[in-house]
C-alpha cells in the first residue's frame, strides 16, 4: 500500500548528546575528517548505509543504540571537542578579520546551484561544485559571505543506463525535512516567505531554507508551498528543467525573490546588509532590478539608481559560448514586468534594455541575461586567464570602439576546495611532514607560491599513497559497476566478471564531467583498435575510468555515453575500461583520489576553466589535457601533457569535415602520448625498483600547483581585486554621488557626437628614428560642449603589424595647454617615448573620464582621429 502522507519522524536526542544536532546541521562536517569519524563511530552500519549524511543517521540510530552512546564517556569526549571546535571555527577570528580596514561587511553571492555535498544534490555540474568550493573557501577564510540559491524538490537528476546503454532519468523527490536545511522563521516562529508578483494578480510564493556552510548561511528559496497554484509551487521543481516561462520564473525568484530573502536574512539575525552583491553567472541578474526597485523607493530615479547598484555589483561569466547563455523572447519578459507584475514601478522598457542584444551581431529581439549581468555590474570577470580573453571577444559589442584587450572583463581563475577533495591519506602524510594545523592552513588559507615540505618526503612513501588511492577506487569501481549492471537487469549469476575489473597496479586514467558535445567524451574512440592496443598491451596497458551525465533534453550527449558504454561492455575489454552512471559528488572524491592520470579533451577554448583537473592534482594525479581553460595558463611539463590542437583555438564555425579532421589529428596525438610518453613513465623503474621520474612529476605537481589550485587563492583575490574596490565604489555612490553620476553620463552621451580630434602633429621630421628618442605630441580637439575635466586625451603607442594596428600599446595622458582657442578647440600636448625598436607608431583618442568610473571604456564611448587629421595621426617609424 501507498501512503497518503508521509512524515519525518525525528528522533529525541538524550540531553548529552544534543551537540550531536549542531554538528549534523553544519555542512562543515562534509569537509572536517574529524565530524565524519565521529558520526561514523556513533553507528557504522547506518553511516555507510545513509551514504555518510549525518541528518539521515541521526533519524535511524535506535534508541537503546542513543543511550548506550549517551553514557559512554569517550564518545562524549570527543563529541564534545567536536562542538568546541565548531564553535571557535564559526566564532574565532580568520584571515578576513586579520586584513586591514575597509573590506565589505557582507558580500551576498547568488548562483543557480551549489555542490556542497551529496546529501543536498543541488547541484548539476561544475558551476554549482564551484559556488559550494567558493561558499566553503570563504567560510575557512571568515570572509562575511551570504549564500543565495534555490531549493529544488527533484533536484538535478539521479542517472541510470538501460540494457542498452542509453542514459535514463529518475528524479527522486527531496523532503527539505531530511535534508541538512532549517526554516528560516520570522520572530514569531511562522516559516519566512518572500513574494513575487505575476500577470493576471496571480502571485508566486517562496519560503526561505538555510543551509549552514561553516560560517556561511545559504539560503534557498522553495515555492513548493501551500499559498501556490499548482504551477507556481513547481517552479523550482528541478535544476535546468522546464521551458521557457519556467526558466524565466526561476530566474525571476532566484534574483528578486533572492535579494528580499537576504534582506528578510539579514532583519531577522542581525546580520549586515552586503555592500556587494556577486552574481555567479547570469541566471541571478534581476537582483539588480530589484536593487534599483529598492533605491526607487528611497527617493532615487532610475539612472542615479542603476549608477549606485553598479557601484556595488560583480558578475562572472562561465560560458565561452553564447549557446550557454539563458535567452528569452523580449515579450516573454515584458509580460512579467510592469504595472501588471513585478516591479511595477520601473518602465518596463528600461528593463528590456538592459538585456537586449543591441550591438552588431546581436538578436535585438532577445533578452539576454548574460548581457543584463555586465550592464548591471561595474566589475566583471571569466573564470581562468584564457577565458577572461575569450569573455572580451564575445560580449566586445557591448564597448564600442574599444579593442577585446580592453574591455573591461578581467580573470580570476577558479580554484578548489582542498580540505573537500584532499584524500585523508594524502592530508595525513603532509600533516606528519608540517604538523596538522599547518597543513589545515596550507590547504584552506593558502597563500604560499610553493609547498617545499613535499621535498621531504620519501619516494616510497609517495608510491605506496599512491597504489593505496588506486587500490581504493578499483573496490568503488566494482561495488559501483555491479550496481549498475543490477539496475540494467543483469543477474547475480552474469557479473563474476566484475570481480576482475580494474587491476591497482596499473596505469588508471579517469575522464568525468558533464556531457556537452564540445567536452568530446568519445575523442577516446576514434580509432578503436588502437585504443585496445593501448588498454591490452602485454607490459604497459592502461585502464579508463569515466562517468557523466548528459541534459535530459540533450539526445546528441546520450548518444555519447551509449557509444562509450557499448565499446565498455565489450568482453574483451571490460575489465580495463568502465563507464559508472551517476556521476556525483561522492563518486568524484573517489575518482580524482585514485586515477594516475586525468584526461581532459575539449574543444579549444570551449572550457573556460575545468576544475576536476585540480582536483585530481591535489591528490597527485597528473593531467593530460588540451592546453584550455586553467591549463592552459599552469600547464609545465613538470605537471603532466599537453594534447596538441589542430584548429587554432579559434571560435568561427567549421564544417563537419574539418571537424572530423581536427577529432582525427588530435586523438592521433592523445594515442601517441599514452602510448610514447605517458605509459613508459609511468611503468619504467629505476634502481630501488620505484618510477622515479613518475614520482618526481607526481612531487612537483603537489609542491607547486597545488598552491595555485585552491579555492582559498582564488577567494582572496576576489577579495581583494573585486569585492573591495566594489565595497568602495558601493560607499562612494551615495544618493547625491549617484544622481551627480548619472548626470554627468547623460550629459557627456548628448554631448559626445561633437567630440573630434582635429589636428595631430609630432617633432618627428623622418619616418625612422633611435630607441631612447622623445618625440613632442601637440593635438588640436574639440570638446563639444565638455570640459577638459570630462575628457582624457590619450596618446596610444607601440609596435605595429602588417597592416599598421598598434600592439601591446602603452597609454600617455596628454595635457590641455592654455584655454581653448577662438574656434572653441582645445590644444593638448606631451612626450611621446620611443622605448621599443621595430615598426612603430601611434594615435590619439579621447576618453570620457570621472572620479566614479570603474574602466575608462565603462561608456563605451572613445573618438579617434579621421584619416586627415594633420599627420594621419600615426607617423609609422619604421
Amino acid at each position: 500500500m501507498k501512503a497518503i502522507r508521509r512524515f519525518t519522524v525525528r528522533p529525541v536526542l538524550p540531553e548529552p548528546l544534543r551537540p550531536l544536532s549542531e554538528l549534523a546541521r553544519n555542512l562543515r562536517w562534509s569537509w572536517h575528517a574529524e565530524t565524519r569519524d565521529l558520526f561514523q563511530s556513533a553507528d557504522p552500519e547506518r553511516w555507510a548505509a545513509s551514504g555518510g549524511d549525518p541528518v539521515r543517521l541521526l533519524g535511524g540510530v535506535p534508541p537503546a543504540r542513543l543511550a548506550e552512546l549517551a553514557a559512554d564517556r569517550r564518545f562524549l569526549r570527543r563529541l564534545n571537542a567536536a562542538a568546541d571546535d565548531l564553535h571557535d571555527y564559526v566564532r574565532g577570528e580568520r584571515w578576513y578579520q586579520a586584513q586591514p580596514a575597509g573590506l565589505p561587511e557582507a558580500v551576498a553571492y547568488f548562483s543557480p546551484e551549489f555542490g556542497i555535498t551529496a546529501a543536498l544534490p543541488q547541484y548539476s555540474g561544475g558551476l554549482g561544485i564551484l559556488a559550494g568550493d567558493h561558499l566553503k573557501a570563504a567560510s575557512d577564510l571568515g570572509a562575511p559571505l551570504i549564500g543565495v540559491g534555490l531549493l529544488y524538490r527533484h533536484g538535478y537528476f539521479r542517472q541510470t543506463l538501460s540494457r542498452d546503454g542509453w542514459q535514463q532519468e529518475h528524479y527522486p523527490v527531496l523532503d527539505p525535512h531530511e535534508l541538512p536545511v532549517t526554516p528560516l522563521r520570522e520572530a514569531d516562529g511562522s516559516p519566512a516567505r518572500v513574494s513575487l508578483a505575476l500577470p493576471r494578480g496571480k502571485a508566486l510564493h517562496a519560503r526561505v531554507w538555510l543551509a549552514q556552510v561553516g560560517r556561511i548561511p545559504l539560503l534557498l528559496l522553495d515555492s513548493d508551498v501551500e499559498e501556490n497554484d499548482l504551477g507556481e509551487r513547481g517552479v523550482t521543481d528541478r535544476l535546468y528543467g522546464g521551458g521557457s516561462e519556467h526558466r524565466l520564473l526561476q530566474e525571476m525568484l532566484l534574483g528578486i525573490g533572492g535579494v528580499r530573502a537576504v534582506r528578510t536574512y539579514c532583519r531577522l539575525t542581525g546580520h549586515p546588509a552586503p555592500e556587494v552583491f556577486h552574481t555567479n553567472e547570469g541566471h541571478a541578474g534581476f537582483l539588480g532590478l530589484e536593487r534599483i526597485a529598492e533605491l526607487g523607493d528611497q527617493g532615487l530615479d532610475f539612472d542615479a539608481a542603476l549608477e549606485a547598484v553598479r557601484a556595488g555589483t560583480v558578475f562572472t561569466t562561465h560560458t565561452p559560448v553564447p549557446a550557454g547563455i539563458d535567452r528569452f523572447d523580449r515579450e516573454l519578459v515584458a509580460r512579467h514586468f510592469g504595472p501588471d507584475a513585478e516591479l511595477p514601478r520601473i518602465d518596463v522598457e528600461r528593463i528590456l534594455r538592459l538585456g537586449l542584444e543591441t550591438y552588431p551581431g546581436g538578436e535585438p529581439n532577445l533578452f539576454n541575461m548574460a548581457v543584463m549581468g555586465l550592464r548591471l555590474a561595474q566589475r566583471a570577470n571569466g573564470v581562468s586567464l584564457l577565458h577572461g580573453g575569450v569573455s572580451r571577444e564575445m560580449f566586445a559589442g557591448l564597448w564600442p570602439g574599444f579593442g577585446p584587450e580592453e574591455v573591461p572583463i578581467t580573470s580570476v581563475t577558479n580554484g578548489v576546495h582542498a580540505p573537500t577533495w584532499v584524500a585523508p591519506e594524502v592530508f595525513r602524510l603532509g600533516a606528519r611532514q608540517i604538523g596538522v594545523q599547518r597543513a589545515e592552513d596550507a590547504l584552506s588559507v593558502g597563500g604560499s607560491d610553493r609547498w617545499d615540505a613535499v621535498a621531504d618526503i620519501p619516494d616510497q612513501d609517495i608510491w605506496e599513497l599512491r597504489r593505496d588511492l588506486r587500490e581504493q577506487l578499483v573496490t568503488e569501481v566494482r561495488r559501483r559497476l555491479w550496481a549498475s549492471w543490477r539496475q540494467r537487469g543483469a543477474g547475480p549469476a552474469e557479473l563474476g566478471w566484475i570481480d576482475g575489473v580494474l587491476d591497482p597496479d596499473v596505469l588508471t586514467i579517469g575522464f568525468a564531467r558533464r556531457v556537452p558535445s564540445y567536452k568530446r567524451l568519445t575523442l577516446m574512440l576514434r580509432d578503436r583498435d588502437r585504443l585496445m592496443d593501448l588498454l591490452l598491451h602485454p607490459e604497459r596497458p592502461l585502464q579508463i575510468v569515466v562517468a557523466g551525465k548528459a541534459h535530459p533534453a540533450d539526445d546528441g550527449g546520450k548518444r555519447l555515453i551509449q557509444e562509450l558504454v557499448r565499446f565498455a561492455d565489450d568482453p574483451r575489454v571490460r575489465h580495463r575500461i568502465v563507464f559508472l552512471p551517476d556521476y556525483g559528488i561522492a563518486m568524484a572524491q573517489k575518482l580524482y583520489q585514485g586515477c594516475d592520470v586525468w584526461l581532459n579533451n575539449p574543444l579549444r577554448p570551449l572550457e573556460a576553466c575545468g576544475t576536476s583537473g585540480m582536483k585530481a592534482a591535489l591528490n597527485g594525479c597528473l593531467n593530460l589535457s588540451v592546453l584550455d581553460g586553467w591549463w592552459d595558463e599552469w600547464f609545465q611539463p613538470d605537471f603532466g601533457w599537453a594534447i596538441p590542437t589542430a584548429d587554432g583555438g579559434g571560435l568561427g564555425p567549421v564544417t563537419e569535415e574539418e571537424a572530423d579532421h581536427r577529432d582525427d589529428v588530435e586523438a592521433a596525438a592523445l594515442y601517441e602520448l599514452l602510448e610514447r610518453r605517458v605509459a613508459p613513465r609511468f611503468y619504467e623503474r629505476g634502481r630501488g625498483g620505484l618510477p622515479d621520474r613518475w614520482i618526481e612529476m607526481v612531487r612537483r605537481t603537489l609542491a607547486l600547483l597545488g598552491p595555485k589550485v585552491l579555492a582559498g587563492r582564488m577567494v582572496r583575490e576576489y577579495v581583494d581585486r573585486l569585492y573591495t574596490p566594489a565595497a568602495h565604489a558601493h560607499r562612494a555612490l551615495d544618493a547625491d554621488a549617484a544622481r551627480e553620476l548619472a548626470a554627468w553620463k547623460a550629459r557627456v552621451r548628448s554631448a559626445w557626437h561633437g567630440v573630434s580630434v582635429d589636428h595631430v602633429e609630432t617633432s618627428a621630421t623622418a619616418s625612422t628614428a633611435e630607441l631612447g628618442a622623445t618625440l613632442a605630441l601637440r593635438v588640436r580637439v574639440g570638446l563639444g560642449g565638455l570640459g577638459p575635466e570630462d575628457v582624457e586625451v590619450q596618446a596610444v603607442s607601440g609596435r605595429v603589424d602588417e597592416e599598421d594596428r598598434i600592439t601591446d600599446a602603452t597609454t600617455v595622458a596628454l595635457k590641455p595647454s592654455g584655454a581653448p582657442g577662438p574656434d572653441g578647440r582645445w590644444a593638448y600636448e606631451g612626450p611621446l617615448p620611443l622605448d621599443r625598436t621595430g615598426p612603430y607608431g601611434y594615435t590619439v583618442r579621447i576618453l570620457p573620464t570621472h572620479r566614479l568610473l570603474a574602466s575608462p571604456a565603462e561608456l563605451g564611448l572613445v573618438t579617434e582621429p579621421e584619416q586627415d587629421a594633420g599627420e594621419g595621426a600615426g607617423v609609422l617609424l619604421r
